[in-house]
């Protein structure tokens, strides 16, 4: 190994070191994708998902640098074994390689629009029916919880009612109002 890297110019063995180890990382990367593992990376989509925004558009993170310097690398490998010169091999391997971080910053960003947020809008629960699980205080006096359908699935709520009467478990309600801290207000239901 030591020969055939011995027998490269300076120019020629930059890019194999910069293409081998480029490459090494990208693979780690990969599998750790696959496989679940986590990567701390303050430049990394997956730490930019803030609340209901999702992800903004990231030219620069550490993801999209390994693509750049792998495709730099191979991509000058591939020029010089061509014979390009040395002028012509640094400019097309350097477009290669931000061509492959657009590209990458490109796919992050439309895969994650393709997500839904997950948040619950809890001004749906407006006028739904549901069923009171842990007893619910007269006149706001005790907070209490009801599941509620909304947004497609059965949720766990904070509840108050404004009856004269406590609301006990298995009594149906109707979702009257919901306050600023996102606790609902909720009556008896009548058919």
């Amino acid at each position: 190994m030591n020969e055939w890297y011995a027998a490269f110019e300076s120019f020629e063995k930059v890019y194999w070191t910069i293409a081998l180890i480029a490459s090494v990382i990208f693979v780690i990367l990969i599998i750790l994708t696959f496989v679940g593992g986590e990567f701390d990376d303050t430049g990394d989509v997956d730490s930019d998902i803030e609340g209901d925004t999702g992800i903004h558009f990231q030219f620069l993170s550490f993801k999209n640098l390994i693509g750049f310097f792998t495709i730099f690398g191979w991509t000058g490998i591939a020029c010089i074994g061509e014979g390009l010169s040395k002028g012509l091999t640094i400019l097309i391997s350097t477009v290669c390689g931000l061509l492959m971080m657009f590209i990458m910053a490109s796919l992050f960003y439309y895969l994650g629009k393709l997500n839904s947020s997950g948040s619950l809008k809890i001004n749906n629960a407006l006028n739904q029916i549901g069923e009171v699980y842990h007893t619910i205080g007269a006149k706001r006096s005790k907070i209490g919880k009801v599941h509620i359908n909304i947004q497609g699935g059965m949720r766990e709520l904070e509840a108050l009612t404004d009856e004269a009467t406590d609301l006990h478990q298995g009594d149906i309600i109707t979702v009257t109002q919901v306050t600023g801290t996102g606790i609902l207000i909720v009556n008896k239901h009548t058919a």
